[in-house]
């Protein structure tokens, strides 16, 4: 049987790809933010320490990232169809199961299951309407595509926190399932395989290596400062140069690494994204808890302040993306960059009784920032390279953005370790809580001054010479 080529894909086929992968776009993120509102009722629920709490999302994170490069090349191999209807079907079962998880132990897990099909979903959503999309519509639909993300992490924190507090935390997770399956039943009506399969290998060994690699240097950060964990952060070094000669040694690569060393434009905006989303990522994560724990806001008043820095990001950045169209990147960049670093260091003075205008006013510059970041970044990485890497250059670019992710939340986890320890969290351990996030924001402030180096570093984007 035939492929269908993508280029003869109906008007009706098309309308109906557009509304599977905005509906994927938004269910990712918004599970991803509504569930830092509900992880002091989790918490509460079983009993554990803040360590297993970060955990929850932090499975989450670590399957996802370890499956993204993986799975993208994949599809690129087997065609986009069955990669992302395997990835919705899985993420909408687990999801179900999530919402039924008996102990926290059973959650993670299953987490992890539903980062996995995340994985699937990401590299193929927005991937596919480039495909199917002719050149003229795709500003278009990519723009949807971008507002359902941010809906979704709109969203997240109000709608998170007011499912928690009147139907309880699993009612997150058995609300998402209806639109799951709307999803998985448009993508089994629609017709055609979305993108022509390649008659390519499978880089196996990268993938394992790769994958090893990310596994020991996040569950290392949360065994420090035992010796356990500098041995599996030692291993997860050895296997980042591993992987860097497995993938330049390889007819076809995992990871096109190759465009890191011959431009630098490219490298340091990865880098940047890596260390801004490293830095900001695990905000709404240590704010949840201090909301409700430090300062015993419920669930839903939690959401309605954190709902401020998604609701900023999501006004200003169609005008960062516009802006850097003619202004350089990587002035814009380097602008939000400097204001992550400042909306993060007003975050490292917070009391019991930090009035709640000044955490506003604090996460209004910091998205402010994001927003100044993202989207001129994601244009400097794009421009840095010629068409036929595009592909290659978004999915390097989603890595740093899950890796960084993961990451941001392994610091938490280690800081955690360190200063609280693995004992619940009651009110004799909310002292040592507020201190380990201000430490955190410390952390993360110092970490976005470095990345406005990077940011700066990278050069001008319009003269460089691999620009298409």
């Amino acid at each position: 049987m035939s492929v269908r080529p993508p280029g003869e894909c109906t008007a009706p086929d098309r309308r109906c790809i557009l509304v599977i992968a905005t509906v994927a776009s938004f269910l990712t993120p918004f599970m991803s933010s509504s569930i830092n509102i509900a992880l002091p009722v989790i918490g509460a629920e079983f009993a554990t320490d803040a360590v297993l709490l970060g955990w929850i999302q932090t499975a989450y994170l670590l399957a996802s990232a370890i499956c993204l490069v993986p799975f993208g090349r994949l599809a690129d191999i087997h065609g986009m169809k069955k990669i992302f209807l395997t990835g919705i079907t899985i993420f909408t079962l687990s999801t179900l199961l999530c919402g039924l998880s008996p102990t926290v132990n059973a959650l993670i897990a299953l987490r992890m299951v539903q980062g996995v099909g995340t994985a699937m979903i990401a590299v193929t959503a927005v991937a596919v309407l480039t495909a199917v999309f002719p050149a003229g519509e795709r500003g278009r639909v990519l723009g949807i595509n971008v507002a359902a993300v941010y809906t979704g992490l709109s969203m997240g924190p109000f709608l998170g926190g007011v499912l928690t507090q009147h139907l309880g935390w699993r009612s997150i997770f058995l609300v998402t399932v209806p639109l799951g399956l709307i999803a998985v039943a448009l993508t089994l009506r629609a017709r055609g395989e979305w993108s022509t399969p390649r008659d390519e290998r499978f880089d196996l060994i990268g993938s394992v290596v790769y994958g090893t690699t990310l596994l020991a240097l996040m569950y290392g950060l949360t065994l420090l400062p035992e010796a356990t964990g500098f041995g599996l952060i030692a291993v997860g070094v050895v296997g980042i140069f591993l992987f860097l000669w497995q993938e330049s040694h390889t007819e076809s690569p995992v990871l096109q690494v190759r465009l890191f060393f011959e431009n630098h434009v490219f490298t340091f905006s990865n880098i940047a994204a890596l260390i801004n989303y490293s830095a900001t990522f695990a905000v709404s994560f240590l704010l949840s808890l201090y909301l409700q724990y430090n300062r015993g806001l419920d669930p839903q008043a939690a959401g309605l302040i954190l709902l401020a820095q998604p609701v900023v990001q999501a006004l200003i950045s169609p005008a960062a993306g516009r802006l850097s169209d003619r202004v350089e990147p990587r002035i814009v960049s380097s602008v939000g960059m400097t204001l992550s670093a400042a909306g993060l260091a007003l975050l490292t003075v917070l009391t019991e009784e930090t009035p709640v205008p000044y955490i506003l006013i604090s996460l209004v510059v910091l998205g402010t920032g994001y927003a100044l970041f993202s989207s001129p970044n994601t244009n400097a990485i794009m421009s840095s390279v010629e068409k036929r890497y595009y592909g290659v250059a978004s999915a390097t670019l989603a890595t740093s953005r899950q890796v960084g992710m993961m990451l941001s939340m392994g610091i938490v986890m280690m800081i955690f370790s360190v200063v609280i320890g693995r004992v619940a969290i009651t009110p004799a351990e909310h002292a040592p809580l507020l201190s380990s996030i201000n430490l955190a924001f410390m952390l993360f402030a110092a970490l976005c001054v470095v990345g406005i180096f990077f940011s700066l570093a990278r050069g001008r984007v319009r003269e460089d010479p691999h620009r298409a």
